[in-house]
């Protein structure tokens, strides 16, 4: 589920290699005003539009090795979802409906009338929430690492919640400013929501790859149920993995999403499910 369970995996830098400062590129950076935060993002190539979001207490930096292959084919963009890294908001609350209708608006700020989305864990979320809100605006979505509510993550290790609320009262405790506050509410985010019905994945009318790691703290039989919910879907679990997809098997991640968006969706029936 959360970006947060992996933050050191994804802090660990290619040796001998020289690395563009994503999430920090000042010739890549700009800032949004949108719904009364700054949205800071950054894009990367040319093409078609691709826009990856990230997962909970995670930052641009999460897709670095996704960036350098996607930005071959399409124009990226990649921002700090609200509350996460250069996009300060101050606000008490947080919801992924606010974060999907986020992304909304930085597409009308880009003139943009659609786009492909990439979405990992929350980012997943919202990916899900955004084609289901505004269907109009996603071409193809491939998600991993995704929840439709709190359960999956609860049923799968007591050690996961157990530390979640741990975190949240150790914060209660402390005074709610600054980083404390930030902190407190993408905690609460993490055990409180989402709550998506079939009804909510059933608006969605664009292609989409539904993508899980076999041991991820996502359940595959959940991964399995998005899938199922959402008309024109094909399903993905990968063997042997984790929640961290995108960085244990950056390379077929990379490859099988690119070619998933190349190619039409084949509506697979009668005959055609024997071959």
């Amino acid at each position: 589920m959360k970006t947060v369970f992996f933050l050191l995996i994804v802090s660990l830098a290619t040796f001998g290699q020289k690395q563009i400062p994503y999430g920090n590129n000042p010739q890549a950076g700009k800032y949004a005003a949108i719904r009364g935060f700054q949205m800071y993002y950054e894009i990367y190539g040319k093409g078609e539009p691709l826009l990856l979001i990230h997962g909970n207490n995670g930052s641009i930096q999460d897709f670095k090795n996704q960036i350098p292959t996607f930005s071959k084919s399409y124009q990226v963009i990649i921002a700090d979802n609200r509350s996460h890294g250069k996009s300060i908001d101050r606000q008490d609350s947080l919801s992924y409906e606010q974060m999907a209708d986020d992304f909304t608006a930085l597409l009308d700020h880009l003139k943009l009338d659609s786009v492909n989305v990439i979405g990992w864990s929350d980012g997943g979320i919202n990916g899900l929430l955004l084609a289901s809100r505004h269907p109009k605006k996603v071409r193809k979505l491939a998600v991993t690492g995704a929840n439709l509510t709190p359960e999956p993550v609860k049923s799968t290790d007591a050690w996961v919640v157990e530390n979640e609320f741990q975190v949240i009262d150790s914060l209660s405790r402390l005074p709610l400013t600054g980083e404390n506050k930030r902190q407190l509410k993408l905690h609460r985010l993490l055990v409180d929501e989402p709550h998506i019905s079939h009804a909510v994945l059933n608006k969605i009318q664009c292609p989409t790859l539904v993508i899980g790691g076999d041991h991820d703290v996502i359940m595959p039989r959940h991964t399995l149920e998005i899938a199922e919910a959402i008309p024109r879907s094909y399903l993905w679990i990968l063997p042997n993995s984790g929640h961290s997809t995108p960085i244990a098997y950056k390379e077929i991640f990379n490859s099988t999403i690119l070619e998933f968006l190349k190619k039409p969706y084949r509506k697979i029936e009668k005959q055609a499910k024997f071959y």
